[in-house]
């Protein structure tokens, strides 16, 4: 008996070594990698916010329309995680609306929340984004909607934490959650969209499509048909996607394809 509860003790030692590995290893490359970058020295304030071409001229694009994007955080956290934001035109609208969280003057009392025109597909501060989701036609003008007053009731105008959250993940995420016709599938690189409080841990995974619990961001599980099976410790994310299928590793990112942006229109 007592050498059975040795074994035991040995594998259960071995099983949870492997399961950290798991979320370290893919986090050391990522911080390799960005280390031997030619980014970590980059000033930001001389870094490229121009347009990549995946928004059209709104002006030859009269539709309505939604997109989601992220890209690479700023510095070294960039090594880690990125930064989301919403870009949103309405019907026959002449410029593009951006909503997005930064932390930049929160201590100072301005709100995390930020609304207002800007390039919807920018470099955000020299890297390039990725296109994560989009509505087009009546789904996105119904959605706009819904996101202008989700992004105007967002919890945590006031305050702003780069991990683990709230932050500018946290901020997109719970536009999401709002506007299930996204199935938006978040990056694993999107540190903070699992931020939920500690009174209420259980909330709807982002896409809408499945159900998600987190202790304050540090740990949690989340299972949805868009997003798959998803372990979260201390920020981090880890899982896999059976409809891709992928790995998602903290750090590095989607290990497989990329999932396709949905594009509803009417």
């Amino acid at each position: 008996m007592k050498h059975t509860a040795t074994t035991r003790r040995w594998q259960g030692l071995r099983l949870s070594l492997i399961g950290l590995s798991l979320f370290l290893l893919p986090l050391f490359v990522s911080l390799t990698q960005h280390a031997l970058s030619d980014t970590v020295d980059r000033p930001w304030w001389s870094a490229e916010r121009g347009s990549i071409g995946l928004s059209p001229d709104p002006r030859a694009a009269p539709q309505a329309l939604v997109q989601v994007f992220s890209a690479r955080a700023v510095g070294w956290r960039g090594a880690v995680g990125v930064h989301t934001w919403v870009a949103v035109k309405r019907q026959g609208a002449a410029s593009y609306t951006r909503y997005e969280v930064m932390g930049w003057g929160v201590r100072r009392g301005r709100s995390a929340v930020r609304i207002g025109p800007g390039v919807p597909d920018g470099h955000w501060f020299g890297a390039a984004p990725v296109l994560l989701a989009e509505l087009r036609g009546e789904p996105a003008q119904r959605a706009i909607e819904i996101i202008d007053r989700a992004a105007r009731n967002y919890p945590y105008a006031d305050r702003y934490r780069v991990w683990p959250g709230p932050n500018s993940n946290t901020f997109t995420a719970h536009l999401a959650r709002q506007v299930p016709d996204l199935k938006l599938d978040l990056p694993p690189t999107a540190v903070g969209k699992d931020y939920l409080p500690w009174r209420s841990p259980l909330a709807w995974a982002p896409s809408g499509t499945g159900l998600q619990i987190s202790f304050g961001g540090l740990l949690g599980l989340l299972v949805a048909g868009q997003e798959g099976v998803e372990v979260q410790l201390l920020g981090l994310t880890l899982g896999i996607d059976l409809d891709g299928p992928a790995l998602k590793l903290p750090g590095f990112g989607r290990l497989g394809p990329q999932a396709a942006a949905v594009a509803d229109s009417e």
